[in-house]
């Protein structure tokens, strides 16, 4: 694995304890951690959108945000990708090169779904005929290879996450982020998307590939019982329950854990 890059903005990296359920992963792999996050703070102004988050994630973990609009999920992954710098706090994460990230309504270049992502991975460095090459194996890979000399932005929005998801195949990330990948798609594409990530986190299909990790926001409790290990919610900007996923939907440990939690859970599941 590549060395991970420290990004601290206070003088010095917080090592925070394990959270619920990520201990059990640590004791089990005894691995360096991927993701470190201590007393993570961001600010807009007078806006504080993370305040004192401390999260911590091994490689092969599959993490769900959760939590409602304005809770922090999409900053939170801004700051692991290096989209946006902290307030306060120690970020460790893999270096860009190392990740990558799909947003609700990825961007297209204006050009063919194979040029959008060879030219993702000759800006990467990578020499056009390999890039050229294994673009077309990213569009098998999801199943669009028919689809290779088709305009990317006249896709489908489900065929374009799908595209998203390819594009981020074939860069070999060892994380993947994913902020509300389905949220605007129907349910045959949104099916289409939640089966590529479960292939991809459980394999991730390529033999010198690195352990992919995803962390993901959603809003989709369903999804997140199907695709994640571990759940993670946020309130105003602060992490109030951090627990394996068969602890989170067990409404018992839950509310024992946090009452607010517990709340949103009931809300969303009436």
């Amino acid at each position: 694995m590549k060395s991970a890059v420290v990004r601290d903005v206070t003088g010095g990296v917080t090592t925070p304890s394990p959270p619920p359920g990520a201990a059990a992963v640590c004791a089990r792999s005894q691995v360096p951690r991927l993701v470190s996050l201590g007393d993570l703070s961001v600010s807009f102004g007078p806006v504080q959108a993370l305040a004192g988050v401390t999260l911590e994630v091994w490689p092969g973990e599959s993490v769900a945000l959760i939590g409602g609009n304005g809770s922090g999920k999409s900053t939170l992954l801004r700051v692991i990708h290096g989209l946006l710098a902290p307030s306060g706090g120690g970020v460790s994460t893999p270096p860009r090169r190392a990740q990558a990230m799909l947003f609700q309504r990825p961007w297209m270049l204006h050009t063919t779904a194979r040029r959008n992502i060879a030219m993702g991975l000759w800006l990467r460095g990578v020499p056009w005929a390999d890039a050229w090459t294994r673009a077309l194996a990213a569009l098998e890979r999801v199943q669009l290879a028919h689809l290779a000399e088709r305009g990317a932005r006249g896709l489908s929005g489900g065929q374009q996450q799908q595209l998203a998801l390819a594009r981020a195949w074939a860069q070999r990330p060892s994380l993947l982020l994913l902020d509300e990948p389905t949220a605007n798609l129907d349910p045959a594409a949104k099916h289409k998307v939640e089966v590529l990530m479960h292939e991809f986190a459980r394999a991730p299909g390529l033999p010198d590939a690195a352990p992919l990790t995803m962390i993901f926001a959603s809003h989709n409790l369903g999804q997140v019982k199907r695709l994640a290990r571990r759940v993670v919610y946020l309130e105003q900007g602060r992490v109030l329950a951090d627990l394996p996923v068969e602890q989170f939907f067990d409404r018992q440990v839950l509310r024992a854990v946090s009452p607010q939690a517990d709340f949103f859970l009931k809300g969303e599941l009436l």
